[in-house]
């Protein structure tokens, strides 16, 4: 059957900016600057700018973002990094690439992110710590930087999903997304909220050696163009992707409103029905909906429903990171972290983009509330 309503519309983001995106990448055609073009440089001044942080640098794919920052941390052979289960796989590879462990940690049941109190238990051994702002909610940053910093670690937040969210500190202060710990990565995957046309990523940071460092380990380890002082790695990204993320920062903090909006609204028109719980709100953690997350206990029922009348919701993330074949060596087991797989088992997707209309998201909340 055809989908009325997609899960993510990246057709109708491009025609929104269809004039910036395509008078930036014809710029970039025409230069043929298409490597570490001037183009990136603006970007990345841009994104830090959004990000309120020193550095942004630009790179090839959020999974190459989290490889570099924790190589550039000094991740390596033997370590451990402690992780939350809860994620795309992405947050755990490049651990294993560089011949570290990760070591799966429990995510707190109200907001599917790590728990500080279990990476408290969890921290011994650790050398370094990647929380996960999933579905674009901020982990809880100002406590387990505090269980980090406590246990001499940096903290790398992997921010794939939050691109703008923020988070309250206990002093009042505001710190988006990007500006806790050593570093943070970003993913401008095509269905994020910031999205490329392909694949491309992003490091912030505060710290003037980490950025240095992370700028020479993404292009070869070069010092010139053939003298390189470190083997380094090809994770650059392309000058053509970032002229189209420079087309759509400019709204990205009104498309993340718009998000807010949308949820708010699934929210109240779902408020009640069958047994569908939404994850209850944090204002110290202020969430950019990547995704529009609920749970029930029939969930796939639900799902082939929505799907049969035209609604594309989805599923993240049904398999937990723990159970994944691909770490099976590591020996986990069901019921080594029941909360994790608890949402696992529970979570369902709706369509959220800024681009919903009204029309679209109550056919959405109809094909929902004709299931129960």
């Amino acid at each position: 059957m055809t989908t009325a309503v997609p899960l993510v519309d990246v057709k109708a983001s491009y025609l929104r900016h269809k004039e910036a995106i395509d008078a930036g990448m014809r710029e970039v055609v025409e230069s043929t600057a298409f490597i570490q073009g001037p183009q990136l440089k603006a970007f990345e001044a841009q994104f830090a700018a959004f990000c309120g942080t020193k550095h942004a640098i630009g790179v090839g794919s959020g999974t190459a973002a989290l490889h570099l920052a924790l190589a550039a941390a000094g991740v390596g052979p033997g370590d451990v990094v402690a992780v939350p289960a809860h994620t795309f796989i992405a947050s755990a590879e490049p651990i294993t690439w560089l011949g570290a462990t990760p070591r799966f940690v429990e995510i707190d049941p109200q907001t599917g992110a790590m728990d500080p109190v279990a990476l408290k238990d969890a921290i011994d051994g650790v050398r370094a710590v990647m929380p996960v702002d999933i579905h674009g909610r901020p982990a809880d940053l100002e406590q387990l930087s505090a269980v980090a910093a406590s246990a001499g670690v940096p903290l790398i937040e992997d921010a794939a999903q939050s691109h703008g969210a923020d988070v309250v500190k206990a002093d009042g202060s505001v710190v988006r997304a990007g500006g806790w710990g050593l570093a943070a990565c970003f993913s401008f995957y095509p269905g994020k909220n910031l999205g490329a046309f392909g694949d491309a990523g992003a490091i912030t940071t505060n710290d003037d050696d980490f950025a240095a460092a992370v700028r020479k380990l993404r292009d070869h380890g070069r010092t010139t163009k053939y003298e390189h002082e470190i083997v380094g790695y090809a994770h650059r990204m392309d000058t053509l992707q970032a002229a189209v993320l420079s087309a759509k920062l400019p709204t990205l903090d009104d498309d993340n409103a718009r998000r807010v909006e949308l949820m708010a609204g699934y929210e109240a028109e779902l408020a009640g029905v069958g047994d569908l719980w939404f994850p209850p709100a944090t204002p110290d953690r202020r969430s950019v909906f990547h995704h529009a997350l609920l749970r029930t206990a029939r969930r796939d029922d639900l799902l082939a429903h929505l799907r049969a009348a035209g609604v594309g919701a989805g599923v993240h993330y049904p398999v937990p990171l723990h159970l994944q074949p691909a770490y099976a060596s590591l020996g986990h087991k069901r019921g080594d972290l029941p909360l994790t797989e608890a949402w696992a088992d529970e979570c369902l997707s709706l369509p959220i983009y800024p681009e919903l209309t009204s029309a679209q998201q109550a056919q959405v909340v109809d094909a929902v509330r004709s299931f129960f």
